[in-house]
């Protein structure tokens, strides 16, 4: 696993459970130009791209906090490796929710100081953030989650904005706060969670749901609509659940 160290933006690859720090995470939608690992290593070139404001914003706001270490799937994972972004895909959800704290960064949503995050019509309710495949999980998984505005100012937390979560994602705010399991969610009501997402990779509507219930598959990207076929084979495999029929 690689870590992005909070003071120096450097990277730092931790090969143990055992060996990792404590860290932090970043949720946030994908823009353009963002910071590779390849480019991250070249701080003068990385600084050039769009994304690096989201790579040095997270940073500071996460060293404010007291973490020297962060991941951000940017450039946290050598994608030129086939095998290394296989393991990051199985592990991610692990990983949001091993991580101390998990920063959703919202680039579409006003501070609380213009507007109230949980009324009707606000920013937050309709951000984009709520409707990709990738931030279920990312939602999902961490314990502790705050989330920020386009301007890197807190809105909120998981917690203080659960009603909200529960209205605007259809996802029970006992699940979201871990006040019941995952396995106990039928395997229907947790398909539709994603029913209004997208993914900008057609697979990625099957690996982005893996860690939600619990599946561990290998990644095959131009394998398009059969990768969704394989996360059901794998789910009936693990679970007596009948409602996959339903869905």
């Amino acid at each position: 696993m690689w870590l992005l160290n909070t003071r120096t933006q450097k990277l730092k690859r931790f090969d143990s459970d055992s060996d990792r720090p404590r860290y932090a995470i970043l949720s946030h939608v994908w823009g353009k130009d963002e910071v590779s690992l390849i480019d991250i290593q070249d701080l003068a070139k990385a600084k050039k791209k769009d994304g690096f404001q989201k790579v040095s914003q997270s940073c500071a706001v996460a060293h404010q906090d007291g973490y020297s270490w962060i991941w951000i799937d940017t450039c946290c994972i050598d994608k030129t490796s086939s095998a290394e972004l296989s393991e990051a895909i199985n592990s991610m959800y692990a990983w949001y929710g091993e991580a101390e704290v998990c920063y959703a960064y919202l680039s579409d949503v006003k501070d609380s100081s213009q507007e109230d995050p949980s009324g009707d019509g606000s920013s937050f309710r309709s951000s984009r953030w709520f409707t990709r495949g990738w931030t279920l999980q990312e939602l999902i998984a961490p314990r502790s989650l705050y989330f920020l505005a386009r301007n890197w100012k807190r809105l909120g937390t998981k917690r203080s904005l659960a009603d909200v979560l529960q209205d605007v994602t259809l996802i029970s705010r006992s699940v979201l706060l871990h006040e019941r399991l995952l396995d106990d969610v039928s395997i229907a009501r947790r398909m539709s969670w994603a029913a209004r997402r997208e993914t900008t990779r057609v697979e990625d509507r099957a690996y982005s749901l893996m860690g939600i219930f619990s599946v561990n598959m290998p990644t095959i990207y131009g394998e398009g609509e059969k990768a969704f076929i394989r996360l059901q084979l794998e789910i009936l495999r693990q679970s007596p659940d009948q409602s996959i029929f339903a869905w």
